[in-house]
């Protein structure tokens, strides 16, 4: 039975004491719950009210069962429902698809608190073109978390522009400091962390996925194959986490003259691996800015 690591090394360490402004996440998908569920972590004080909606009424009982401390809306059963949830909140989180980002903008605009700071999930929403949406008073910031978030491991690029103060910035980091980790970034260089930080989860599990195809290839069964891959990626990954020390020194001990793990490494550098990543990630990244072209931003 592979090992679970939920309890051990790899379990995300409570952050600092945060302490955070009232806060209304629209959209509670796979990145708004990610939020919520950093917001109600017990070393996170909200000075007023956590504020949710979503596009159900079932997944809104299903947010107010996990989460009870949080004032949850459907705007199935309440079409006012994001102009109402941001109306006392200084800080509003954009958390809905990316073509939904329009309509809800206009739904909010006149509802905004002054002064209120919005944060933007939507990744190919740019930054002109929220600040176009909203009006002209508020400052908008662009985040791009990845997926990590849910489990406390998640890793926010933050974009910096002129418009923001440095205390907006380091609201909005606080915020996702309670699901993980934030790098804050030039806003223009946000299209590139998609193809590092957001599109990495996928190379990640591509390459664990033919690692295993390789170990079936050498003889082992689909379950002993997947199970040798993958709980030797978290060990890595929980040994590089709790060690505290850098992938290239922990490589150092995969690199003894004529062994079989260097042999290994040899083998993918001379496939140009390092070329591979880097096309791969410049892929992702050119991607990222033909949908913001397509869809008018």
């Amino acid at each position: 039975m592979p090992q679970n690591f939920a309890d051990g090394p790899l379990t995300p360490r409570d952050p600092d004491p945060i302490e955070l402004p009232s806060v209304a996440v629209l959209g509670a998908g796979a990145i708004g719950k990610s939020l919520l569920k950093g917001l109600t972590r017990p070393s996170v004080t909200v000075r007023g009210a956590i504020r949710a909606t979503c596009s159900s009424a079932s997944r809104a009982r299903e947010l107010l069962s996990e989460f009870p401390q949080v004032a949850v809306a459907s705007v199935e059963e309440d079409l006012d429902g994001n102009r109402k949830a941001v109306q006392d909140a200084e800080l509003v989180v954009l958390a809905v698809s990316p073509d939904l980002v329009p309509a809800v903008a206009a739904a909010i605009s006149d509802s905004l608190k002054p002064g209120a700071l919005v944060v933007s999930v939507a990744a190919g929403v740019t930054l002109g073109a929220l600040q176009e949406m909203l009006p002209a008073s508020g400052t908008v910031i662009r985040v791009l978390p990845n997926m990590g978030g849910d489990v406390g491991f998640g890793v926010t690029g933050l974009g910096s522009n002129e418009r923001s103060t440095e205390q907006q910035l380091e609201a909005t980091a606080d915020l996702f400091r309670t699901i993980g980790t934030v790098v804050t970034v030039r806003d223009d260089q946000l299209d590139a962390v998609s193809s590092l930080s957001g599109s990495g989860p996928g190379y990640f599990y591509f390459f664990v996925e033919q690692l295993t195809a390789s170990g079936m290839e050498l003889g082992f069964s689909h379950e002993q194959a997947r199970v040798l891959a993958e709980q030797t990626f978290l060990g890595s990954a929980a040994l590089m986490h709790s060690s505290g020390r850098p992938p290239a020194e922990l490589l150092g001990y995969f690199t003894a003259p004529d062994g079989t793990s260097i042999r290994a490494l040899k083998q993918l550098a001379d496939a140009g691996f390092k070329e591979t990543l880097l096309k791969a990630a410049s892929a992702s990244m050119a991607r990222a800015r033909d949908i913001a072209a397509e869809t008018g931003q």
